[in-house]
């Protein structure tokens, strides 16, 4: 049996890169981005008016001309129109292009219109007020958006603004869920006083999506030669096997096994921790990797989030970033194990990250989890965790 620690250390030292790929604008959302996003032209491409009103020759001003004869109206998309003299203007609109010949846009609250003629009420007028020069946000190949982050609707808005059409993402692993057992019905099944209905592959496969992975999905009966034979084909096919139960040591735990005659090295199995301790995790020489979480919901849950998803984003260069939470009141755990509470996380008025702990029935009661929002790490060497102390979480919702 493996520490929490050493567990960690084994899986990271399995990160693999997968490679790049270009995929459409359209198809991107959610993918990590693989390419820094630079500016095709200056931001902004020219001297951006601000607001609706006339364009005029400052100096003009300066000189005390207060009436300007209104030359042309210029809306946004259209060429500049210039001034020929010092004592015409331009009505122009807000995000349009502004000539070389005007310098000032004086907005339609500060003058009025009447037979042509602007006549200015403004009290104080500065040089180049309202506009927003050429270049001041990004000069032209400067880095809009760094690479190794998931795309964002705000990152599609920077590249459909430079014309970015194909996008270069890091390519994912191929996965496939595989969970096990006699006891497991499909959902749309009526399970006998006996048996239930599958959930544990389902819930990975959401939480997959909700990275923007996707997986295949396969149900195996407690058979040794029907988990052999398919898993042997797993093998051959993905990158990543996500095993679901089965690997304990009841006379139907039929994966260790089948495992180890396929020659996928066992890295490790038993975790020192609650929930999951079955927890198995091995490499084939071929490359593939086999997480083989316990069948026990709240186990394949928590493993999941603990193990995977850090595997995961550091194959792909994303930061693994460590959240932490004070706990909001005191908890006893005695067993030598280290313990993953369940916890609900708000903010307080201090602006700290508080974790309440959410107490369930143990790792099948998976009723208990759509009320928690992350599990927090509890150290191995404690038995008592005050109110007040600070443990590391791992999320699985968003709360705000």
């Amino acid at each position: 049996m493996v520490s929490v620690k050493e567990a960690e250390k084994i899986i990271l030292s399995q990160t693999k890169d997968f490679g790049t790929e270009m995929i459409s604008f359209e198809d991107s959302l959610g993918r990590l981005l693989a390419e820094n996003i630079r500016a095709d032209r200056d931001f902004p491409p020219f001297n951006r008016v601000t607001m609706d009103g006339i364009a005029i020759h400052y100096d003009a001003y300066a000189n005390g001309v207060r009436s300007f004869r209104v030359n042309a109206t210029q809306s946004a998309g259209q060429s500049p129109i210039d001034i020929q003299h010092d004592d015409e203007c331009i009505e122009i609109m807000t995000g349009a292009a502004l000539s070389s010949t005007v310098d000032t846009i004086i907005p339609y609250e500060e003058i009025e219109v009447q037979n042509g003629i602007a006549n200015i009420r403004a009290k104080n007028v500065l040089i180049n007020q309202n506009i927003h020069p050429r270049g001041k946000d990004k000069k032209q190949n400067d880095v809009l958006v760094t690479a190794n982050q998931y795309i964002t609707p705000s990152i599609l808005s920077v590249a459909a603004t430079v014309g970015k059409s194909r996008i270069c993402v890091r390519k994912n692993p191929k996965i496939i869920v595989i969970s096990t057992g006699d006891e497991l019905v499909d959902i749309d099944q009526l399970p006998s006083a006996f048996q239930i209905r599958r959930s544990n592959d389902h819930t990975l496969l959401a939480i997959l999506k909700q990275h923007s992975l996707s997986a295949d999905l396969l149900h195996l009966p407690d058979d040794e030669n029907i988990i052999f034979r398919k898993i042997e084909q797993a093998i051959e096919r993905y990158d990543v096997i996500l095993l679901s139960g089965g690997v304990s040591m009841g006379k139907f735990d039929f994966v260790p096994s089948a495992l180890e005659k396929l020659n996928v090295e066992k890295l490790f199995h038993k975790v020192q921790q609650r929930p999951g301790k079955p927890f198995w995790f091995g490499a084939h020489a071929g490359g593939s990797l086999v997480f083989a979480f316990p069948g026990n919901p709240v186990s394949t849950f928590m493993c999941f989030h603990r193990y995977f998803l850090p595997w995961y984003k550091t194959s792909q260069h994303l930061e693994v970033r460590a959240n932490f939470a004070v706990l909001n009141e005191d908890f006893t755990f005695k067993p030598l194990l280290q313990y993953f509470l369940q916890v609900k996380l708000l903010i307080d008025e201090t602006g700290r990250l508080v974790a309440i702990p959410v107490e369930g029935n143990g790792s099948g009661d998976l009723a208990n989890l759509p009320n928690t929002d992350a599990f927090m790490e509890l150290p191995l060497d404690k038995e008592q965790f005050k109110k007040g102390e600070v443990f590391r979480v791992w999320p699985f919702k968003q709360i705000l």
